[in-house]
């Protein structure tokens, strides 16, 4: 190939302007010298004439290179959307593809793809195309494409990546999982078992989960009595999801045989760069584990930031010790000595489990000589606790200490006890705000942890195997000072929290219950003043048997009632219709569908504990109790809703996860 680069296809300025110059001299040299202007000229003569030959010979050249260039680049170009490993399409207004290179043809059957339409590849690229995107990913047959689509010109561009997704997915398997396992109450069930018993369950429970490890390549490791350590990569914890984690129902399974109630609960992270972070995401699901009662698997995904739940179906069993209490009574009683002040604050919308725990906590700071306020939103009760308002009301010495969420807001300081009772979510406190007021905060809850939750709390004391919280601030009041003092009203405020959260006594009701319930009637707890709280009107009877009308039996055990899309009803009634459903015959598990005063939908959740309610209730971005939850939803149809219901209640029975 010549040089054409190195050398100009015509004669440049400059040489001409020599030329110029060398005639204009030649006339001079003429003038003086005619004789040498003569040589001169028959030299400049010759050297013009090579000039313009050699030109010409460069202008040739430059042009029969030209042509052959053309003619390699568009036979190259041809070879290059005939050959080349890229899939070319081009396709109509009507996404009809007009012409597409060979390569493409290994994604179909058909020998050629010209008149199909794009549907014919993937049914996702006419969507991807009318959304304008200018990227995707296709899956086609084994095949992942990524395309590039020239709107413009109606050109699709596909690149074969099967190979780095595949790299890709085989670096996610590989990353590391860490699991902690834990024996839910293997020191309460062992305490009293003689050394023959004891080693027969420790080998027992230890066959079982090497057996488990070693069918799935889990490396477990034995660090304490009743902790096992267990690593893993995300392939393996992909099948263990599927399986729903088996060995959960194997333990529970042989344990029972053994009249042993013995139970897992296994913390797993994944997803954090480095190991601590993950250590503490992996001790941090096991919390959230054991706070849900146990005999379940937390997941904590750092990379999704999200939780996934599975197992926790069987109601968590009553502490035989009440040493925690004392503990936690004793914490909690230091705890309101080194503060200013203290303000207990319930959720919202205040049952009678809510009101009566906040005046417990409300004579603990009493007992030891510490002002105490509740808190409490009186635009924001129902029916049956505005009774107990009225009642205490009545009583100056006890409402003095009520005040609403703006005032206290105005009094808090850093200094400042926060108790935050029947809940743990600050989403749903009396006051948001407040807990981001001051830097002591104190959870006492019955309810089964979920994935919110108070930030760096000082204290927390939650027991979901408890009946209330009522139950719980009645046994912490057992521990405080001799001088605190209960009066009628307030013993039959926490009594009256037991009732209603145990139906009468009736659901999730322990020893401990019945002795909490003695220690109030001691102190002057009222009965009969309980039962005036919980009366109801007619007209409020009558809308709640409307809606039990229509009620359907789904499964042959399970009652579930839809409200008419023309009427709304309260939450208190919602709740009502529930329970009342659960009483009747073959009925294992109670919800109730109706729109709400708020023009929300409300589902309500009862149990008698074989069906766990809150599982199903925390699919529905709602929660509670193993027995009692709720849920509340947004932009939904009441039909919507039940159906939706039936899908999740389907997967719990074929062993779902919540997330």
């Amino acid at each position: 190939m010549p040089k054409i680069k190195d050398k100009p296809v015509a004669m440049g300025r400059h040489i001409i302007g020599i030329y110029v110059l060398s005639f204009v001299l030649l006339i001079f040299l003429f003038y003086f010298h005619w004789i040498i202007g003569a040589v001169m000229t028959v030299l400049f003569s010759i050297s013009l004439y090579y000039s313009i030959e050699r030109e010409k010979q460069l202008v040739d050249q430059t042009e029969a290179y030209i042509s052959t260039l053309s003619y390699r680049v568009k036979k190259v170009g041809e070879e290059a959307l005939l050959e080349m490993p890229i899939g070319i399409i081009l396709y109509g207004d009507d996404y009809q593809i007009e012409w597409a290179n060979p390569y493409m043809n290994q994604f179909t059957e058909t020998d050629s793809l010209i008149g199909d339409n794009l549907d014919v590849l993937s049914d996702d690229i006419s969507s991807y195309l009318k959304d304008d995107k200018e990227t995707f990913w296709l899956t086609i047959d084994q095949y992942d494409l990524q395309v590039y689509n020239k709107k413009e010109e109606k050109l699709l561009y596909l690149f074969d990546r099967t190979k780095q997704t595949e790299l890709h997915t085989l670096y996610q398997n590989e990353k590391t999982v860490l699991g902690i396992i834990f024996l839910d109450n293997y020191e309460e069930i062992t305490q009293n078992m003689d050394d023959t018993a004891k080693s027969q369950i420790n080998s027992q429970v230890t066959s079982i989960l090497n057996n488990w490890s070693n069918e799935h390549e889990i490396y477990l490791k034995r660090t304490s009595q009743e902790r096992f350590m267990a690593v893993m990569n995300q392939k393996i914890l992909a099948d263990l999801e599927k399986s729903k984690f088996e060995i959960l129902d194997e333990v529970r399974e042989l344990i029972t045989d053994k009249n042993v109630p013995l139970t897992l609960s296994i913390g797993i992270g994944l997803g954090s760069e480095g190991l601590p972070g993950l250590g503490e995401l992996t001790q941090s699901s096991l919390d959230l584990a054991l706070g849900r009662g146990g005999d379940q698997v937390v997941i904590k995904d750092d990379n999704t930031g999200k939780v996934r739940f599975y197992g926790g179906k069987t109601n968590p069993m009553e502490k035989r010790t009440r040493v925690r209490a004392r503990v936690i009574s004793h914490a909690l009683k230091e705890l309101v000595k080194e503060s200013d002040q203290i303000l207990v604050m319930g959720h919202k919308a205040p049952d009678m489990d809510s009101i009566g725990a906040s005046i417990g906590v409300l004579k603990i700071a009493q007992a030891n000589d510490v002002e105490g306020f509740i808190v409490l939103d009186e635009d924001d009760i129902n029916t049956g606790v505005q009774r107990l308002v009225d009642e205490m009301k009545d009583s100056e010495e006890l409402w003095s200490h009520f005040i609403d969420p703006d005032s206290a807001l105005d009094i808090v300081t850093k200094d400042t006890l926060l108790v935050v009772v029947d809940t743990h979510k600050p989403s749903l406190v009396q006051e948001e705000k407040l807990v981001h007021k001051t830097e002591h905060v104190v959870v006492i809850d019955h309810h089964r942890r979920g994935e919110e939750f108070v930030d760096h709390p000082t204290l927390v004391y939650m027991e979901p195997y408890a009946s209330s919280t009522s139950e719980l601030v009645t046994e912490l009041l057992e521990y405080q000072p001799s001088k605190l003092s209960l009066n009628m009203l307030e013993s039959t405020a926490l009594l009256a929290g037991i009732i209603v959260d145990t139906n009468s006594f009736t659901l999730r009701t322990g020893s401990r219950t019945f002795d909490a319930a003695s220690y109030l009637r001691s102190k002057g707890a009222d009965t009969v003043l309980v039962q005036k709280f919980l009366k109801e009107d007619l007209d409020i009877y009558v809308k709640r048997s409307r809606l039990i009308e229509n009620t359907n039996i789904y499964r042959g055990n399970i009652a579930i009632s839809v409200g008419n899309s023309r009427e709304r009803y309260g939450p208190v009634i919602i709740a009502q219709a529930a329970d009342t459903l659960l009483m009747m015959t073959g009925v294992e598990a109670s919800f109730v569908i109706s729109e709400r005063e708020d023009g929300r939908i409300g589902i309500s959740a009862r149990s008698l504990g074989d069906v766990n309610v809150q599982v199903i209730m925390e699919k529905m971005n709602g929660g509670g109790h193993l027995t009692n939850a709720a849920t509340q939803l947004d932009d939904m149809a009441v039909i919507d809703a039940y159906e939706w219901l039936k899908e999740i209640i389907d997967e719990y029975y074929e062993g779902g996860e919540t997330e």
